[in-house]
């Protein structure tokens, strides 16, 4: 029974990731060697943060029930290097557009769940008591797949010269709210009381509509490029 419900939960964390593989552009181009050189480039960026969390933002004692508000805003000041980290590995890549966005999310987000989320679902999982917390870790894997690929998608617009400066405001508020996703919702658990379904339907509704928004100015974009006779981006 237990290696049943491990197998549910690896199931369900890990193919949505081996079918964006297989069924786009990735497998198309075998682009398998540069995601595991952006899942590198991830566990880089990660042990940089982790430098400068423990080196210059220490942490503290916070008595129960209430909120270190500096070592929260310090964490999500940290957690911007995720963009320089994913600017990197589009500007290195060569290629379209599409495949620089999905190399960029997928080798990102597949290399976070295997440092972060492969040993509690192994270790857990497999455990004699049945617990809904390894089913909600592998819907986490599921939003954090579409999320980096979001972020990707953004940053990648954010490069582009062509981008109409009115849209760049907005782009960067949603890059901007991308990177401290994870912050805010820690702080509106901590302040609200929520049960951890909540926040993991907060975390489905905000992913899905920064990724409805960007993908309509990448759509648009696209459409602006088709009209300039550029089908490089397609």
């Amino acid at each position: 029974m237990t290696l049943f419900h491990f197998g549910n939960c690896f199931a369900l964390a890990y193919f949505p990731y081996l079918i964006v593989y297989k069924n786009s552009k990735l497998s198309e181009y075998s682009s398998f060697w540069p995601c595991v050189k952006a899942g590198g480039i991830y566990l880089l960026t990660q042990l940089c943060k982790m430098i400068i969390l423990a080196t210059f933002f220490p942490t503290y004692e916070v008595p129960v029930g209430k909120i270190d508000l500096h070592g929260e805003l310090m964490k999500g000041a940290v957690d911007l290097f995720d963009l320089v980290g994913l600017f990197v590995i589009i500007s290195q890549q060569i290629g379209r557009g599409d495949l620089k966005i999905l190399v960029a999310g997928v080798g990102w987000a597949m290399a976070e769940l295997i440092s972060m989320r492969l040993l509690p679902l192994w270790v857990g999982a497999r455990g004699i008591e049945f617990s809904w917390k390894y089913i909600q870790l592998s819907f986490e894997a599921n939003i954090s797949l579409a999320h980096h690929i979001v972020m990707a998608m953004l940053i990648w617009m954010w490069t582009r010269n062509n981008i109409e400066k009115s849209v760049l405001p907005l782009i960067i508020s949603l890059l901007l709210l991308c990177s401290s996703k994870q912050t805010l919702l820690e702080l509106l658990g901590t302040l609200f009381h929520f049960t951890s379904f909540g926040i993991l339907s907060i975390n489905v509704m905000v992913t899905l509509l920064v990724g409805l928004v960007a993908t309509h100015l990448y759509i648009n974009l696209c459409i602006q490029d088709n009209s300039w006779g550029n089908p490089k981006y397609h």
